[in-house]
């Protein structure tokens, strides 16, 4: 899950991670079924707390699943900050992202299956990803890497084919799935302007350290 400031005293820790527990397991509901219908009393026991702590951090189960989401969006971005944090290229951080993206199917399986559930809805949100997503497509256009064009249309056909990757992944696994994110990003960076030969070039530059 995404970090932030540790609590400064054991109350404010006690209840830190009484909400922890509530945002794990509605990420949990979120990535196996998308089913937002269960319980507070399911919900509670899932996370292992009382149902009565459910109250004293969220109002509704619509508030939790909606932080659950921003959780897991934010947890995303947070990998590719720490991972893709040496790359300056703009086209090739798109690129990048996208291999990132196909192999976290695999390896993060729990936050990828949220984002392919509820990632569309969240595509113009003002966290997680999207910032980020923002600031390279920005990037990129200032520099003239990318053909000037609204950031955020540039962010919609960005995020929907990244969304549709990761669907990809999930409903054919038995696809290589490094490969389809170098042709999918191969694609997007000439659809951003990339000249083609350039692009096909970049989408195949070694991949920093992915733990």
């Amino acid at each position: 899950m995404s970090t932030s400031a540790p609590p400064s005293n054991r109350f404010e820790r006690r209840r830190a991670e009484t909400r922890r527990a509530l945002i794990g397991a509605a990420r949990q509901i979120l990535a196996e079924s998308g089913d937002t219908s269960a319980s507070i009393q399911a919900i509670a026991e899932r996370a292992d707390v009382g149902f009565g702590s459910f109250y004293n951090h969220f109002e509704s189960k619509t508030e939790l699943f909606e932080a659950a989401v921003t959780d897991a969006l934010e947890e995303f971005g947070q990998t590719f900050d720490a991972r893709l944090a040496g790359i300056d290229d703009p086209a090739e951080l798109v690129a990048a992202g996208f291999r990132l993206s196909a192999r976290m199917a695999e390896s993060r399986p729990e936050l990828m299956q949220v984002l392919r559930r509820r990632g569309l809805g969240h595509l113009h949100s003002d966290n997680g990803l999207t910032v980020r997503a923002l600031r390279d497509l920005q990037a990129g256009i200032a520099s003239g890497r990318f053909t000037p064009v609204d950031p955020a249309v540039a962010l919609s056909a960005l995020g929907g084919t990244l969304l549709s990757l990761v669907e990809l992944r999930f409903a054919r696994p038995d696809l290589d799935g490094d490969e389809a994110a170098v042709n999918l990003a191969e694609m997007v960076l000439r659809m951003l302007g990339v000249p083609p030969d350039d692009a096909h070039e970049v989408a195949r530059r070694p991949l920093p350290d992915l733990g």
